[in-house]
């Protein structure tokens, strides 16, 4: 039985968001899918490494250290919160305002395995989850991450950029876009760098307010219309008439 529940995140656009945590079911598949994948890397090393008696002893050595460590920290920081355990589980690693993990945090969560990972057989994580009110592990608490679920094969879908119809890009040459201030553009700009960390269902909600609460500020926008579309024509027009950001 997994044990999911939801958390309201404000979000640096100024929007709540309501996501899914994930609960110690999901979050055991992933980790037990990880650990596999490491215990796979770690015998390929040493069987690359058995003939070279003593140097290859203290290289395995350290190169297990490093497969140990560098592992999740790794994934989640390149990989959008996702190593490949929670990408098939279909969960994510974010921070506690819904920004994408960074080098920090993802490395506090993670050296705090020592604590609450393998060593202790993962009781402090269960317990963890199971008492907090996020579903966070002491890592998470350390690194001030959470796990949200996310839709699978969400990804790959959220890695396409929409493009906006070929009506609005030339509607868009009649836009009045003089109301939106910079402040405004910049909020946007936020959204479009790091939506693709966001879940598939957090992305549209967020892009949805964010385009409902500019369209009647933009004169000759449609009234409605693909929400990711109608904010990067925005800034496309903002950029093409010189506004500074």
């Amino acid at each position: 039985m997994d044990l999911d529940d939801v958390i309201t995140l404000a979000t640096p656009e100024g929007v709540e968001l309501e996501l899914s945590l994930a609960g110690a079911g999901s979050r055991l598949v992933a980790g037990l899918v990880d650990l596999v994948v490491q215990g796979t890397l770690i015998v390929a090393l040493l069987i690359a490494l058995l003939a070279a008696g003593a140097v290859g002893a203290a290289v395995f050595w350290i190169g297990s250290f490093a497969v140990f460590f560098a592992y999740d920290v790794l994934f989640e920081v390149l990989g959008s919160g996702q190593t490949p355990g929670k990408r098939i589980s279909g969960l994510r690693v974010v921070r506690t305002d819904g920004s994408p993990v960074d080098l920090r945090s993802s490395a506090a969560r993670n050296i705090t395995r020592l604590v609450d990972g393998p060593p202790v057989s993962y009781v402090p994580t269960l317990i963890g989850i199971l008492v907090t009110r996020n579903n966070q592990r002491p890592g998470d608490l350390a690194g001030d991450t959470v796990v949200i679920r996310t839709t699978r094969g969400g990804g790959r879908r959220q890695r396409r950029r929409s493009q906006p119809p070929a009506e609005i890009a030339v509607a868009a040459a009649d836009w009045d876009v003089s109301a939106v201030t910079p402040e405004e553009v910049a909020v946007v700009r936020r959204f479009v760098a790091r939506r693709d960390a966001l879940a598939a269902d957090a992305r549209s909600s967020l892009a949805r307010r964010l385009a409902d609460g500019l369209r009647p500020r933009v004169l000759g926008a449609p009234p409605d219309g693909p929400a990711e579309a109608f904010l990067e024509t925005l800034l496309a027009t903002k950029a093409a008439r010189g506004r500074h950001w």
